[in-house]
Protein backbone atom coordinates (compact mmCIF):
# COMPACT_ATOMS: atom_id res chain seq x y z
CA UNK A 1 0.00 0.00 0.00
CA UNK A 2 1.40 3.66 -1.34
CA UNK A 3 2.33 5.59 1.57
CA UNK A 4 3.04 8.92 -0.02
CA UNK A 5 2.27 12.00 2.25
CA UNK A 6 1.82 15.94 1.59
CA UNK A 7 4.86 17.62 0.80
CA UNK A 8 6.94 18.47 4.18
CA UNK A 9 8.27 21.79 5.27
CA UNK A 10 5.14 23.49 6.39
CA UNK A 11 2.72 23.39 8.97
CA UNK A 12 -0.45 21.95 7.42
CA UNK A 13 -4.36 22.70 8.01
CA UNK A 14 -6.70 20.50 9.33
CA UNK A 15 -8.44 21.28 6.24
CA UNK A 16 -5.85 19.80 4.05
CA UNK A 17 -4.83 16.69 6.59
CA UNK A 18 -8.82 15.35 6.17
CA UNK A 19 -8.41 16.09 2.68
CA UNK A 20 -5.44 14.13 1.93
CA UNK A 21 -6.59 11.18 4.25
CA UNK A 22 -9.77 11.23 2.17
CA UNK A 23 -7.68 11.12 -1.34
CA UNK A 24 -5.93 7.93 0.16
CA UNK A 25 -8.79 6.34 1.26
CA UNK A 26 -10.13 6.73 -2.38
CA UNK A 27 -7.15 5.48 -3.48
CA UNK A 28 -6.83 2.18 -1.53
CA UNK A 29 -10.93 1.72 -2.26
CA UNK A 30 -10.22 1.97 -6.40
CA UNK A 31 -6.77 0.02 -6.13
CA UNK A 32 -8.52 -2.96 -4.04
CA UNK A 33 -12.15 -2.35 -5.70
CA UNK A 34 -11.18 -5.70 -8.26
CA UNK A 35 -11.03 -8.39 -6.03
CA UNK A 36 -8.86 -11.39 -5.96
CA UNK A 37 -11.99 -13.46 -7.34
CA UNK A 38 -12.38 -11.21 -9.73
CA UNK A 39 -8.86 -11.91 -10.94
CA UNK A 40 -9.93 -15.40 -10.31
CA UNK A 41 -12.24 -15.52 -13.01
CA UNK A 42 -10.17 -14.07 -15.48
CA UNK A 43 -7.77 -16.43 -15.09
CA UNK A 44 -9.56 -19.79 -13.08
CA UNK A 45 -6.63 -22.23 -14.41
CA UNK A 46 -3.86 -20.27 -13.45
CA UNK A 47 -5.56 -19.14 -10.08
CA UNK A 48 -6.35 -23.12 -9.52
CA UNK A 49 -3.06 -24.35 -10.06
CA UNK A 50 -0.67 -22.08 -8.89
CA UNK A 51 -2.78 -20.10 -6.36
CA UNK A 52 -0.03 -18.47 -4.73
CA UNK A 53 1.89 -16.93 -7.52
CA UNK A 54 -1.69 -15.58 -8.79
CA UNK A 55 -2.52 -14.23 -5.75
CA UNK A 56 1.24 -12.36 -5.62
CA UNK A 57 0.58 -11.11 -8.79
CA UNK A 58 -2.85 -9.82 -7.93
CA UNK A 59 -1.43 -8.28 -5.29
CA UNK A 60 1.67 -6.62 -6.83
CA UNK A 61 -0.82 -5.35 -9.86
CA UNK A 62 -2.94 -3.77 -7.07
CA UNK A 63 -0.25 -1.77 -5.05
CA UNK A 64 1.42 -0.65 -8.92
CA UNK A 65 -2.36 0.83 -9.27
CA UNK A 66 -2.49 2.26 -5.71
CA UNK A 67 1.42 3.93 -6.07
CA UNK A 68 0.92 4.88 -9.89
CA UNK A 69 -2.25 6.97 -8.62
CA UNK A 70 -0.94 8.55 -5.88
CA UNK A 71 2.29 9.31 -7.34
CA UNK A 72 0.57 11.18 -10.58
CA UNK A 73 -1.77 12.66 -7.94
CA UNK A 74 0.74 14.60 -5.70
CA UNK A 75 2.22 15.62 -9.23
CA UNK A 76 -0.61 17.46 -10.15
CA UNK A 77 -1.17 18.84 -6.34
CA UNK A 78 2.59 20.09 -6.48
CA UNK A 79 1.88 21.49 -10.21
CA UNK A 80 -1.16 23.58 -9.07
CA UNK A 81 -0.36 24.15 -5.77
CA UNK A 82 -3.47 22.18 -3.80
CA UNK A 83 -2.04 21.88 -0.35
CA UNK A 84 -1.77 25.59 -0.52
CA UNK A 85 -4.33 26.74 -1.68
CA UNK A 86 -6.36 24.23 0.42
CA UNK A 87 -4.45 25.71 3.63
CA UNK A 88 -5.57 29.39 2.30
CA UNK A 89 -8.99 28.54 1.62
CA UNK A 90 -8.89 27.07 5.47
CA UNK A 91 -7.76 30.02 6.85
CA UNK A 92 -10.26 31.79 4.97
CA UNK A 93 -13.08 30.52 6.44
CA UNK A 94 -11.10 30.37 9.46
CA UNK A 95 -10.72 33.88 10.17
CA UNK A 96 -14.65 34.13 8.48
CA UNK A 97 -15.83 32.21 11.85
CA UNK A 98 -13.60 34.28 14.43
CA UNK A 99 -15.22 37.08 12.82
CA UNK A 100 -18.68 36.26 13.08
CA UNK A 101 -18.11 34.88 17.01
CA UNK A 102 -16.69 38.61 17.70
CA UNK A 103 -19.67 40.02 15.79
CA UNK A 104 -17.89 41.95 13.69
CA UNK A 105 -19.82 44.20 11.05
CA UNK A 106 -18.00 42.44 7.12
CA UNK A 107 -16.02 44.63 5.56
CA UNK A 108 -15.84 45.12 1.63
CA UNK A 109 -13.57 42.11 1.78
CA UNK A 110 -15.75 39.75 3.63
CA UNK A 111 -17.72 36.79 2.27
CA UNK A 112 -21.02 37.07 1.93
CA UNK A 113 -23.86 34.59 0.26
CA UNK A 114 -24.95 37.71 -2.27
CA UNK A 115 -21.40 38.36 -2.71
CA UNK A 116 -20.07 38.45 -6.05
CA UNK A 117 -16.33 36.92 -6.71
CA UNK A 118 -15.30 39.75 -8.83
CA UNK A 119 -16.02 42.25 -6.21
CA UNK A 120 -14.33 40.54 -3.45
CA UNK A 121 -11.31 40.06 -5.75
CA UNK A 122 -11.48 43.82 -5.92
CA UNK A 123 -11.58 44.61 -2.60
CA UNK A 124 -8.87 42.38 -1.82
CA UNK A 125 -6.43 43.48 -4.91
CA UNK A 126 -7.23 47.14 -5.51
CA UNK A 127 -5.87 48.40 -2.44
CA UNK A 128 -2.67 46.32 -2.73
CA UNK A 129 -2.67 48.05 -6.43
CA UNK A 130 -3.08 51.39 -5.17
CA UNK A 131 0.03 50.88 -3.20
CA UNK A 132 1.77 49.89 -6.08
CA UNK A 133 0.63 52.74 -7.77
CA UNK A 134 2.04 55.41 -5.31
CA UNK A 135 5.57 53.49 -5.20
CA UNK A 136 5.80 53.22 -8.81
CA UNK A 137 4.38 57.12 -8.67
CA UNK A 138 7.36 57.87 -5.68
CA UNK A 139 9.90 56.09 -8.08
CA UNK A 140 8.97 58.23 -10.84
CA UNK A 141 9.25 61.26 -8.78
CA UNK A 142 12.97 60.45 -8.01
CA UNK A 143 13.76 58.98 -11.62
CA UNK A 144 12.40 62.34 -13.00
CA UNK A 145 14.51 64.61 -10.43
CA UNK A 146 17.61 62.48 -11.01
CA UNK A 147 17.20 63.06 -14.91
CA UNK A 148 16.74 66.73 -14.33
CA UNK A 149 20.19 66.68 -12.51
CA UNK A 150 21.62 64.77 -15.45
CA UNK A 151 20.20 67.10 -17.39
CA UNK A 152 21.97 70.26 -15.60
CA UNK A 153 24.49 68.40 -15.44
CA UNK A 154 24.74 67.86 -19.17
CA UNK A 155 24.24 71.80 -20.17
CA UNK A 156 26.79 72.49 -17.96
CA UNK A 157 29.08 70.44 -19.70
CA UNK A 158 28.33 71.88 -22.59
CA UNK A 159 28.55 75.44 -21.55
CA UNK A 160 32.11 74.72 -20.42
CA UNK A 161 32.71 72.88 -23.66
CA UNK A 162 31.64 75.67 -26.05
CA UNK A 163 34.00 78.57 -23.56
CA UNK A 164 36.78 75.60 -23.95
CA UNK A 165 36.06 75.81 -27.89
CA UNK A 166 36.08 79.38 -28.21
CA UNK A 167 39.08 79.85 -26.46
CA UNK A 168 40.98 77.73 -28.45
CA UNK A 169 39.52 78.86 -31.42
CA UNK A 170 41.02 82.93 -30.27
CA UNK A 171 44.46 80.99 -29.61
CA UNK A 172 44.75 79.46 -32.86
CA UNK A 173 43.59 83.04 -34.19
CA UNK A 174 46.57 84.44 -32.60
CA UNK A 175 48.92 81.67 -33.87
CA UNK A 176 47.38 82.01 -37.36
CA UNK A 177 48.12 85.89 -36.92
CA UNK A 178 51.64 85.70 -35.78
CA UNK A 179 52.59 83.27 -38.40
CA UNK A 180 50.81 85.56 -41.07
CA UNK A 181 52.94 88.80 -39.66
CA UNK A 182 55.84 86.58 -39.58
CA UNK A 183 55.81 85.26 -43.22
CA UNK A 184 55.85 89.57 -43.89
CA UNK A 185 58.91 89.93 -42.27
CA UNK A 186 62.18 90.60 -44.86
CA UNK A 187 64.05 87.15 -43.98
CA UNK A 188 66.57 87.64 -46.76
CA UNK A 189 67.39 91.35 -45.05
CA UNK A 190 67.54 89.65 -41.17
CA UNK A 191 69.57 87.18 -42.65
CA UNK A 192 72.14 89.40 -44.39
CA UNK A 193 71.65 92.26 -40.65
CA UNK A 194 72.82 89.01 -38.84
CA UNK A 195 75.99 87.98 -40.45
CA UNK A 196 76.65 91.35 -40.97
CA UNK A 197 76.74 91.86 -36.85
CA UNK A 198 78.15 88.40 -36.36
CA UNK A 199 81.27 89.97 -39.12
CA UNK A 200 81.32 93.22 -37.31
CA UNK A 201 81.34 91.55 -33.37
CA UNK A 202 83.95 89.50 -34.54
CA UNK A 203 86.08 92.24 -35.87
CA UNK A 204 86.01 94.14 -32.55
CA UNK A 205 86.88 91.02 -30.43
CA UNK A 206 90.08 90.55 -32.76
CA UNK A 207 90.95 94.19 -32.48
CA UNK A 208 90.58 93.91 -28.87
Amino acid sequence: MATTEPAAGSISSKRWTQFYAAFQLATQRAAHKWTYKDFSECFPLWCEEQPNGAEGVFNTVSNFIESHIVSHTNKLFEQYDVQENIDALHAVVTEARLRQQRGETPGTDTWRADLEPKAAVRARTIPTLERERDLLRAQLVELENENMALHRELQGNVAAKDEADTKTAEIFALFDEAYTKWKGLPLEDMQAWTLMTAETQSAVNRAL
